[in-house]
């Protein structure tokens, strides 16, 4: 035979309002439609759940400032130390990676600037050009973006910002 159900243990959960009618009637051994029914019945209200829950706070606090083993809280100033640590990190890096290409960008044109443009390799030399002009202009573009310089979106109102095209026409004309 099963054990009367302590009706006074399961009120006293019921009020504090901690645990679900459930999570009561399962600890308890019996359904939840009979504690609901019990509760109703004899009036009990969930009224104290908003006191229980402050002395828990209240309990908490006190065992962590007495204890000491709360993990220490970040403080904004620690907080933003660390993000920004990371973030300029990024930009110094793309800082570095900019440079390189911009040196890349610079032997294309020196290379350009030396080769001879006749009618065998015109074509070429316009594909090549294009391209190093392209990439100076992503270079630039990446530049003003890491160094904060221009508009919001990295782009200024210089003539570099302008789009440019190059064609190539032959000496007679056509």
């Amino acid at each position: 035979m099963t054990a009367k159900p302590d009706w006074e243990a399961i009120e006293r959960a019921y009020r504090a309002g901690l645990l679900s009618v459930r999570e009561i009637a399962a600890s308890s051994g019996i359904s939840h439609t009979a504690i609901q029914k019990r509760a109703s019945k004899e009036g009990w209200q969930r009224d104290l759940t908003d006191k229980v829950r402050c002395a828990v706070k209240a309990k908490v606090a006190k065992a962590v400032a007495t204890d000491g083993c709360q993990l220490e809280v970040a403080t904004d100033a620690q907080i933003i130390e660390e993000a920004s640590d990371q973030a300029a990190a990024i930009v110094l890096a793309h800082r570095s990676g900019l440079a390189l290409w911009r040196g890349i960008a610079n032997k294309l044109s020196a290379y350009l600037a030396e080769a001879d443009v006749n009618d065998d390799n015109h074509g070429d030399f316009a594909r090549s050009l294009n391209a190093g002009v392209d990439a100076q202009l992503k270079v630039i573009k990446g530049e003003r973006q890491a160094y904060n310089l221009g508009d919001d979106n990295g782009e200024g109102s210089g003539p570099a910002d302008q789009n440019l095209t190059i064609s190539f026409v032959k000496p007679n004309g056509n």
